[in-house]
């Protein structure tokens, strides 16, 4: 073959997905190539239980790692339950499955539960695969191993394309995908999602091996794994954005009454909460206190377009609140566990403050030697918490005891605590 015919194969084989990463784990030099096809062009939609069975076994037969994507309808369908899932592995080539068709993935999920998943920003997925029955035993994060590694942009395009020289088109990202039947190109992006997934956790453990970071990153996706689902948020109503406009607990009795009024219909019709009524259109109502249907019809968010009787609706929402007695309405605030604002602890206590600021800046040089994030590093929140409340000894084991209490990682505490100390001791 002609150095032509290798530079046109090679060229071909990148396209279409073919070609590995660089030995070194990085992008080879030059211009990013478009990835346009998945390699073995877009699979069928799993839709029926005696397909689902056939990939059941395909991935259990194959072989290395599994890459695993799903994709949600966001700010269309009520909560985040997954309505694509894509996994990709070696031997069994792709799958794009319907879990809606198929909603018990248990099956598929004990099939590939004790090999390694990648997955790109797992936390947001998991929760929705758990759901249809999904749950691993071991991942692999390619988003949190880039922030590990330093990379300044770790969105999944990115990723690809800084590590391994490709460019993802990512112009579905923010569809529906609550579709039925889905359109093609939308498959052929879901596909290509996880086309080079397992190419990228590669090139990424290697990096994170040459940095001597590969144990830090274990230590987190093994803590990812091992985490519990999250509970109820406590008071969701008080997450309505513009909420800090609504000062008075009367007002905040009206958030309360119209955002269960919103969630219930939105729950109903399964619909995303704000296509049922905007949080500005929440806030409004609440800062107005409207009298009737008529002025609350004039209120931003309450146009013409609304029924008579969603206006209604929402008026009895508002009603209900005015004539709930003083008890029973919500107090200012969120009840939290934990240190008080920030911004409050210069007045409240000094010696705090100045543990805060030492302890920030510490952190803050550490992370930028060890080039990651700060919030990789140590969360914000443990160190706010020891700061308020350091150890009654100040030393390593119990600043290390005490980053421990607060779930911080092994890694994490040896790396902090000698800076910690020394913050805690100004």
């Amino acid at each position: 073959m002609t150095d032509a015919q290798e530079t046109a194969a090679d060229s071909s084989l990148r396209t279409t997905g073919g070609a590995p990463p660089a030995d070194d784990g990085l992008a080879p030099e030059g211009l990013p190539i478009p990835l346009l096809e998945p390699r073995d062009g877009i699979p069928p939609v799993i839709a029926d239980e005696e397909s689902l069975a056939a990939v059941v076994a395909a991935f259990a037969a194959g072989t290395g790692p599994v890459a695993v994507d799903a994709e949600r309808a966001s700010g269309y369908r009520y909560g985040q339950r997954a309505y694509l899932v894509q996994l990709r592995r070696e031997g069994a080539g792709s799958a794009l499955v319907d879990p809606v068709a198929c909603p018990d993935l248990s099956g598929l999920g004990e099939a590939i539960g004790d090999t390694e998943w990648v997955l790109h920003a797992a936390t947001q997925d998991l929760p929705c695969l758990r759901e249809i029955g999904m749950i691993p035993s071991r991942i692999f994060d390619t988003e949190l191993a880039g922030r590990l590694a330093g990379f300044p942009r770790v969105g999944l395009g990115a990723m690809v394309e800084s590590v391994l020289g490709y460019v993802l088109e990512k112009g579905h990202s923010a569809v529906d995908w609550s579709t039925r039947p889905l359109p093609e190109p939308w498959l052929r992006y879901a596909a290509l999602d996880v086309e080079l997934l397992v190419d990228l956790r590669d090139a990424l453990e290697k990096e994170l091996d040459r940095q001597g970071k590969l144990e830090w990153a274990r230590e987190e996706f093994d803590a990812i794994a091992a985490a519990p689902p999250a509970p109820p948020r406590k008071d969701p109503w008080r997450r309505t954005s513009g909420m800090h406009k609504v000062r008075r607990r009367r007002q905040m009795a009206v958030v309360r009454e119209l955002w269960t009024a919103r969630d219930k219909v939105a729950q109903r019709r399964d619909v995303s909460p704000g296509k049922v009524l905007s949080d500005g259109a929440i806030v409004e109502a609440a800062l107005a206190l409207p009298p009737n249907v008529h002025a609350l019809a004039a209120l931003t968010g309450f146009g013409h377009r609304m029924g008579r009787r969603q206006l209604e609706q929402w008026q009895g929402a508002v009603d209900r609140a005015k004539a709930l007695p003083d008890a029973e309405l919500p107090q200012p605030g969120q009840t939290v566990s934990g240190p008080p604002p920030p911004r409050s602890w210069a007045d409240r206590d000094p010696a705090a403050a100045a543990r805060l600021a030492a302890a920030r800046a510490a952190v803050s040089a550490l992370a930028e030697e060890l080039n990651m994030p700060q919030e990789n590093l140590i969360t914000p929140d443990t160190v706010r918490r020891i700061c308020w409340e350091p150890p009654a000894q100040v030393d390593a084991d119990s600043v290390a005891s005490a980053l421990a209490a607060h779930g911080a990682r092994q890694w994490q505490i040896s790396l902090v605590t000698p800076a910690l100390v020394a913050a805690l001791a100004t």
